[in-house]
């Protein structure tokens, strides 16, 4: 048979893989359907399209009682890079183009000119593909995820370049080094005493609530983007150190840091387990939960209009009481400007968003 009959029922298989019939239908039917389908855009037409239709067949002859085979569909872009041709058109990997004194590109064969395609989906047959294991060899496994991560969507193509990989490896070498010069304290487990602390906590939790949440929507840039601006506030809190709530409340960051690596670079986040003093495996740890108490700041950012047109924005206590808000609204110069002694009619609060002054 062609592949495409064996690729269009295995999931089925996949649910009794030792049954002596194709497979067991009260296994399939408690199995099936896949929760989570993820495939590159070319698997529309083919693979999911035929896949359907067996799944619709066996169930009209009584083989399954279930209609569709995938519950959940993500499609993936695709991982492109520049195309070369020689001067007689023939194609060139990536390895064999090289710049010549002159700044050109040439042919490592011959030094001839090398002509310089569009960017396309990596193939065999156009040899604009990079070998796997020149990357790991170079850079890590780890590094070359994070940067397929890091890039783009992952529903977009992402276009592979060597500047990419080279700042994913900049930043595996900074986390080694933070990690390395970690707290040899616990991790936090009470109040910190100290604002600088109490911030960088929910620093911590907020960007566990937001890369949980990314993870699960297939968000996985957002998620790296998280973890950049995480790692920014972990170097702008060393100063904590010197603070005994401070040293906790940053020690409890990097081990948040490192167990939130683990889907992207589980390699390096072993590595930064091991290097802060665990015996364990991080694989064999729960994904962390974020206190919601520490995603909610305690101030929150007050747009002040008069007459309907934005004059201020104020940082206020999240909750504060209305007569308060309005005083610290009536108080700013920019209001008092607009308001231009006119008798008020009216102040409308919306709490933690909007005081709309009415003259």
């Amino acid at each position: 048979f062609d592949t495409f009959m064996d690729s269009s029922w295995y999931f089925a298989r996949y649910c009794s893989p030792r049954s002596e019939a194709p497979f067991d239908r009260p296994a399939v039917d408690y199995w099936m359907p896949v929760d989570q389908y993820v495939g590159g855009v070319e698997h529309a037409i083919l693979h999911l399209l035929y896949s359907r239709f067996f799944t619709r067949a066996m169930r009209r002859i009584g083989l399954i009682g279930i209609d569709e085979p995938f519950a959940g569909l993500f499609t993936q872009g695709m991982v492109c890079h520049e195309t070369y041709r020689d001067s007689t058109g023939n194609w060139l990997l990536p390895e064999q183009v090289k710049k010549s004194p002159q700044g050109n590109l040439v042919s490592t064969l011959d030094d001839s000119p090398v002509e310089i395609g569009r960017s396309e989906k990596m193939s065999k047959s156009k040899k604009n593909v990079i070998d796997p294991t020149e990357i790991i060899g170079t850079y890590g496994a780890d590094t070359a995820r994070w940067f397929m991560l890091s890039d783009s969507p992952p529903e977009r193509d992402l276009e592979w370049t060597e500047a990419g990989v080279e700042g994913a490896w900049r930043f595996v070498q900074r986390l080694w080094r933070m990690m390395n010069g970690a707290p040899p304290t616990p991790s936090f487990t009470g109040a910190a005493n100290d604002p600088a602390s109490m911030e960088l906590r929910r620093t911590t939790h907020k960007t566990i609530a937001g890369v949980t949440d990314d993870i699960e929507k297939f968000r996985f840039n957002r998620a790296v983007a998280r973890l950049y601006e995480f790692a920014n506030a972990l170097d702008d809190a060393k100063a904590l150190d010197d603070i005994r709530g401070g040293a906790r409340a940053r020690r409890e960051a990097l081990e948040i840091m490192t167990r939130l690596l683990a889907p992207m670079m589980p390699h390096l986040a072993e590595e930064l387990w091991h290097s802060l003093g665990h015996k364990t495996l991080l694989a064999e740890m729960p994904w962390p939960e974020a206190d919601p108490a520490l995603t909610i700041d305690e101030t929150a950012t007050v747009a002040v209009q008069v007459n309907g047109k934005l004059r201020a924005t104020l940082n206020l206590p999240r909750d504060m009481a209305k007569d308060a808000a309005e005083r610290a609204a009536l108080a700013d110069e920019n209001v008092q400007r607009a308001i231009a002694g006119k008798p008020l009619r009216k102040v409308i609060i919306v709490p933690n968003r909007i005081i709309n002054v009415v003259v």
